[in-house]
């Protein structure tokens, strides 16, 4: 049951199979004999379902806008091959016997699920069937079997972690996963259980006193889809094994509120998101967890609406943050437009979006202890050009500023790997490797 739940999704015979499914129940809606068939109700089932998809896109990206990037064409194919399989499939009713019918419904299943399938080819956002069901993933404890105090040993003045640190007997081989609640006292703000990463140099006795790394979604998002789409848990550990078990401790907070919303990673009318990361989560992982306590072990990043947040945070608060990690992030925060975001969040006062706004502070302020890792991905036709536009504010902001361009557009083929690439620079910058 195991090797099926964790059998990938995004590669391999699964979706091979899953398509040729599709494509075969596709073909047994579709063959019927008879003129009227081919000439009237199979082209009035395909405009219809071509019309309502276009009708769909403009409902979302126009009227309900639940967040900013367009819809991508594949997507909206795959949308409009499940609405002509129930179309097909509701002309061709009448005309077929009970078996025919259940058969029907099972093709049209089969093109849902191959249309599901291909969606998720495009995002990438499930990799295995058990994150597709949500089911717990296998390294995942309750938070309460995490010892809350050990010896700790720590880096040394001069020194990095891993020049100090050496595996103990019986540190296991991998790190956990496990689901908290972060409080939010100062900020008020109505956040989702987070996730944390602890990797086996945390889980050791004694432990080592690891960085910490504080990691956000894209929008719409759950904490843990670093965990999922991402595959966080398997970077890590990778990282890890080839480091006597040192990696940062990864802290996965929520920064929406729930999944289509955006209260832009700022305190304003919608919400004391900026309080919440730079205040409230700070203090409880300082309070609970035995990490290292200096600023200068500490990092903020994400991807998408989460990277755009880790800038956000790197220039309000960098005195918490000194060190980000901005993949495909937008220039600055927005819901679609920057008169509906003004309006929105500071009810049009332009002032005050200003002066909380990346771009603009960084226009007018200096920050030469800030470091920056910052990826796009090639095909991102959207995010790639703000990325840059970033990048150049950053460098003239005076920040240490690292760039990387994967390949793959704005999907988890370029989120995952760039993490994975930012870790080892992240752990000399973190204090941890030489």
């Amino acid at each position: 049951m195991a090797a099926l739940l964790d059998a990938p999704l995004v590669s391999g015979a699964v979706p091979l199979l899953v398509g040729a499914g599709a494509v075969a129940g596709a073909a047994f809606l579709l063959v019927r004999r008879g003129r009227c068939w081919w000439t009237r109700t199979v082209p009035g089932a395909l405009l219809v379902a071509a019309a309502l998809t276009a009708l769909l896109a403009v409902l979302v990206e126009r009227v309900w806008r639940p967040f900013p990037d367009a819809v991508p064409l594949p997507v909206l194919l795959f949308v409009g091959a499940t609405l002509a399989a129930v179309g097909l499939a509701a002309a061709g009713m009448r005309a077929r016997r009970w078996p025919g019918r259940a058969a029907a419904l099972v093709a049209v299943l089969l093109v849902v699920l191959g249309s599901a399938a291909g969606t998720n080819l495009v995002y990438r956002e499930y990799p295995t069937l058990r994150t597709a069901l949500g089911l717990p993933a296998a390294d995942q404890i309750p938070f309460t079997e995490v010892p809350l105090r050990e010896q700790v040993i720590g880096a040394r003045s001069g020194l990095p972690l891993s020049a100090i640190w050496r595996a103990p007997a019986g540190m296991p081989a991998t790190g956990v996963v496990t689901q908290v609640t972060i409080p939010a006292p100062e900020s008020g703000f109505a956040a989702r259980p987070a996730w944390l990463y602890l990797p086996p140099a945390y889980l050791a006795r004694p432990r080592a006193q690891l960085p910490v790394l504080v990691l956000l979604s894209g929008q719409p998002g759950s904490p843990d889809d670093w965990l999922n789409g991402g595959m966080l848990a398997g970077r890590a550990d990778a990282f890890a094994a080839a480091h006597d078990g040192l990696a940062p401790v990864v802290v996965m907070p929520d920064h929406l509120g729930a999944p289509l919303t955006n209260p832009l990673c700022m305190d304003s009318r919608l919400g004391n998101v900026a309080t919440y990361l730079s205040v409230d989560v700070p203090r409880w992982i300082r309070d609970t967890l035995q990490v290292d306590p200096q600023p200068s072990g500490w990092a903020i990043g994400g991807f998408s609406n989460g990277g755009t947040c880790a800038l956000q945070m790197a220039v309000k608060a960098p005195q918490v943050y000194p060190t980000f990690v901005d993949i495909s992030g937008e220039e600055e925060p927005t819901l679609g437009d920057r008169t509906s975001t003004v309006q929105a969040a500071f009810g049009g006062d332009a002032a005050a979006f200003a002066a909380v706004n990346p771009l603009d502070v960084m226009a007018r302020e200096r920050f030469p202890g800030t470091a920056a890792f910052l990826a796009a991905g090639e095909q991102d036709a959207e995010y790639l050009p703000q990325a840059q536009r970033v990048l150049a504010a950053c460098a003239a902001a005076g920040m240490d500023v690292r760039w990387e361009v994967d390949p793959g557009g704005h999907t988890w083929e370029v989120w995952g790997p760039a993490l994975e690439q930012a870790l080892p620079w992240l752990a000399t910058r973190l204090g941890m490797t030489p």
